[in-house]
């Protein structure tokens, strides 16, 4: 669908609630699932679309999500009918720079779009964990003529102020929208996915750069000025697995939901059309020694372990030291845990050597992050 449908990932987010884990990186680039980064869910839905055209758009601690991407090979956009473009913010002649909202960072790409030319536009996060076939998006957004199409699953009561709400009409027609209310009759909740007619996005874009009151967010501003103004906004209900995993909380349970819960995602199904792609780390295979003991866990590869394992996820190059007991924790690649360490409700940050005999225990409802 080239030049039908242009992809922008927006992927420049701070995920300060992550703490540490993105001190130095973006939450984009934080690792999951083992093997996976955050960013390679949304890439890969895009790859399985079959959309060819992707612009990544990034801001801070933009290097190592950069370098990761590369020219997309690892989700097969290197070819030569795919465009694939890292977007970072840059001093233009007018004097813009740092993106001021979600909004303003596709402002400051329209010259990007416009050589595109693209008939529709998809605006992505790249902060959550999903798979979702965005071609099916399309043909409900052209089926109904829509100028905007918003995609959204059921969340809890408990959960609406966390989220944009929208109420739809029969015709699935969005005929209002808050921004995280403190209380909502509708459940229906934005996944932060959006499909724009092209041309009625930069008009809706360029008006509101031009607005000094105005957030610049597409929802606070942009959703708002396409309803406001009858533009034809829909909804699209989408009844997937769908994790934020901005948080130490839900970001340890959403590795923990891989291991034993049937409604997450199934990443072990090798005859899945679907697949999530990912760098090839090109590590030496796993070894499990003589007195190990692992169960119901993930464990990538080049992973050693020597002590007990259960209900975890490892991802690569993590070391697992003699008689230490390792219970529903995530250990970052290339980790080291020494002898006789008991941890458990943990994260064990990239690269932390633990030394023997350490105790770190944590609760479900706080999770304990291990920096050093």
């Amino acid at each position: 669908m080239a030049n039908e449908m242009l992809a922008i990932v927006l992927a420049g987010g701070k995920g300060t609630r992550l703490e540490a884990l993105t001190m130095k990186t973006s939450k984009p680039a934080v690792h999951f699932g083992g093997k996976y980064r955050i960013i390679d869910f949304v890439l890969s839905s895009l790859a399985n679309s079959g959309v060819t055209d992707v612009g990544v758009v990034t801001q801070y601690e933009s290097v190592e999500l950069s370098n990761y991407c590369s020219k997309g090979k690892h989700w097969g956009f290197d070819g030569n009918n795919s465009e694939f473009s890292i977007l970072g913010p840059r001093q233009k002649a007018d004097g813009s720079h740092w993106y001021a909202g979600t909004g303003d960072a596709v402002y400051q790409n329209l010259d990007y779009m416009d050589s595109i030319d693209p008939e529709y536009v998809l605006i992505l996060s790249a902060d959550h964990i999903y798979k979702m076939n965005y071609a099916k998006m399309l043909a409900f957004t052209k089926s109904v003529d829509a100028e905007c199409t918003i995609a959204c699953l059921t969340c809890d009561e408990k959960d609406v102020s966390r989220f944009g709400i929208l109420t739809l009409d029969d015709t699935k027609r969005v005929t209002s929208f808050v921004e995280k209310p403190k209380f909502s009759e509708s459940r229906n909740a934005s996944m932060g996915v959006y499909i724009f007619k092209y041309s009625s996005l930069r008009d809706a874009l360029v008006l509101d750069a031009n607005n000094p009151s105005s957030s610049h967010d597409f929802g606070k501003d942009i959703i708002p000025y396409f309803l406001n103004n009858d533009k034809g906004v829909y909804g699209y209900p989408f009844d997937g697995y769908w994790k934020d995993v901005g948080t130490l909380s839900s970001l340890w349970e959403a590795n923990m939901e891989l291991i034993d819960d049937e409604k997450a995602l199934d990443l072990y199904n090798n005859m899945s059309s679907f697949k999530i792609y990912t760098e090839d780390t090109k590590s030496l295979p796993q070894y499990i020694g003589p007195n190990a003991r692992v169960t119901n866990s993930i464990i990538n590869q080049g992973s050693i372990i020597f002590g007990e394992v259960n209900h975890s996820v490892l991802f690569t190059g993590a070391h697992i030291g003699e008689d230490s007991k390792i219970e529903d924790s995530v250990i970052m690649p290339g980790a080291i845990i020494g002898k006789n360490v008991h941890l458990k409700n943990v994260i064990v940050a990239n690269n932390v050597v633990i030394e023997d005999g350490r105790e770190v225990i944590g609760q479900v409802n706080d999770i304990k992050l291990i920096t050093k």
